[in-house]
């Protein structure tokens, strides 16, 4: 039932809880769960709390790796269970300090002076994490040094970074992340940037740093050849987790930013999200609310919706913690559930002009999550009209749309923060993560393995294969000509006829790659020629 401003009001005050610690206010007056919701969800709740503490002493959470989740010790060593990963993580925090200050002093430089850029060729955390720290926290004037990013493995992206940093490669510090050493987005960027080096007259290695696990495949191949450094990640930090690690600290040192507050803030906000009440504890709160929202099965969507540029990545980094972590067919039994909490989203005001319109008036299958950030700016207040700043309009704008779809009764969440700050964002990672774990544990899943990711890894390792099966076809003898049918019979495989059409349909859009199409009666009888 919509109630009056007035009514609206008295649930505000009721709804509304401030953490002064963490600079974090949490409003949940227009989320229609009963009054009684918190109390009836406390047997769930009082579950979902042991099992974080469980999970924090060094329980073993990812069951098919058997391996442990602790990217909560990485803000508090203290808490780890053992002395070697405590001084593990001390030690690293030490190193990446150190490696940062000879950067920026110049006393470790490309082979054209003092480094200029970072480039970091990673995917999925290992590039997210780092984009949204960097998006948030950087400035132009300030920065130490500028980003790059390669998080694909598509050479017209990897092309277009290259252009924008030109002849500045002897500038560029390569960082590449990637806990295995074998994901193959990443390994593709290295050997392309290798190359770009190669072609530059420069040494790859005096410009290159990894950041993996101990004797993975990246360790085995940037030691042989004597890379500039190298830092650690463990089985024990998955990548959607590991923002607060060598992963995303030291880019965030390598800018400039102060990585000290943004463990603190971090570190604090795990403090008191580890609170057994329910009332006292934000992460616990937003994980009851998007149990309500979508009632325990993820029926609804979340769309993210922060009101700052600063934060205009959130969305995209929430969606990989968020749908990675909660999107799983089977639960704890092995009971087939198919749970998720789907995230979508952009920055406000922007893109009120391109779905606010469907939000209100359209299918009434999500709920919104707000972030107002308080603080406008660092520089001069500007009036854009009498009495009225840009500021000003940013938040009517958050304020009447948050309004306008609780008048048509769609449910929203309030996140508001006083500044975006090294310490805000860590308060921002720490809360979410926290959410997740405690969401997933009321709903009965592991939210820390991720078997569909595998499974699509695995199905794009066949297709590579099913690639050079086709070329060893068409290569016997030369100037044979087959149908994408004829293909797949020879290649012991009649039921990809559409991979293999589609692999012949790429290679020959490629005219580098010497593969022709040679037109047929119809778009499927068409052959393909090696030339």
């Amino acid at each position: 039932m919509k109630l009056s401003k007035l009514q609206l009001w008295d649930r505000f005050q009721e709804r509304y809880t401030e953490y002064s610690e963490l600079g974090l206010a949490l409003d949940l007056s227009r989320m229609g769960f009963a009054d009684d919701f918190f109390t009836v969800m406390g047997p769930k709740m009082k579950h979902a709390f042991a099992e974080m503490q469980d999970l924090e002493k060094g329980a073993i959470a990812n069951r098919d790796e058997g391996r442990m989740v602790g990217h909560y010790w990485l803000r508090n060593p203290e808490l780890a269970p053992t002395s070697e990963i405590k001084d593990a993580i001390t030690g690293t925090l030490v190193a990446v300090k150190a490696f940062a200050a000879q950067v920026h002093s110049g006393e470790v430089a490309g082979k054209g002076g003092a480094f200029k850029n970072l480039l970091l060729i990673g995917i999925g955390g290992s590039a997210l994490g780092p984009q949204f720290v960097s998006r948030a926290l950087g400035h132009p004037r300030t920065n130490k040094l500028k980003l790059f990013t390669l998080d694909n493995t598509d050479p017209d992206g990897m092309e277009r970074v290259l252009a924008e940093i030109g002849n500045d490669l002897d500038r560029t510090l390569c960082l590449v992340i990637s806990k295995s050493g074998g994901t193959k987005e990443t390994r593709n960027g290295m050997l392309e940037i290798q190359s770009a080096y190669v072609r530059a007259g420069l040494d790859f290695a005096y410009h290159a740093v990894a950041v993996t696990q101990e004797g993975s495949e990246l360790d085995t191949f940037a030691k042989k050849n004597h890379w500039r450094s190298g830092f650690p990640m463990w089985d024990w930090v998955g990548g959607r987790t590991s923002e607060l690690s060598a992963v995303g600290l030291l880019p965030a040192a390598l800018e400039g930013f102060d990585i000290d507050s943004l463990l603190a803030g971090a570190s604090i906000c795990d403090a008191i999200t580890r609170r057994n009440n329910v009332a006292a504890n934000p992460a616990a709160q937003l994980a009851l609310a998007w149990y309500h929202s979508g009632n325990g099965i993820g029926n609804k969507a979340m769309v993210v919706l922060p009101y700052k540029d600063r934060l205009e990545l959130i969305s995209k980094y929430l969606q990989q913690l968020i749908m990675e972590s909660l999107g799983k067919e089977l639960d704890m039994n092995g009971n087939r559930v198919s749970q998720g909490l789907t995230v979508f989203g952009n920055k406000g005001s922007t893109d009120q002009h391109a779905y606010i319109q469907q939000l209100r008036e359209g299918k009434n299958n999500f709920f919104a999550a707000f972030i107002e950030v308080l603080k406008d700016r660092t520089g001069q207040e500007m009036e854009v009209e009498p009495g009225i700043t840009s500021g000003d309009y940013l938040q009517g704008f958050m304020l009447g749309t948050r309004q306008a779809l609780y008048d048509n009764e769609r449910e929203s969440i309030t996140l508001t923060v006083h500044e975006v700050s090294p310490f805000t964002i860590g308060v921002l990672l720490a809360l979410f993560e926290r959410a997740v774990g405690y969401y997933a544990m009321l709903v009965n899943i592991n939210a820390y393995h991720q078997p569909g990711v595998e499974a699509g890894k695995k199905a794009a390792t066949k297709v590579i294969d099913l690639e050079l099966k086709t070329l060893g076809i068409l290569s016997n003898p030369v100037g044979l000509a087959l149908t994408a049918k004829e293909i797949a019979n020879k290649a012991g495989s009649p039921e990809e006829i559409e991979t293999i059409f589609k692999i012949c349909e790429h290679l020959a859009a490629n005219p580098q790659r010497g593969l022709r199409r040679i037109d047929g009666i119809s778009r499927f009888e068409g052959k393909y020629q090696l030339c």
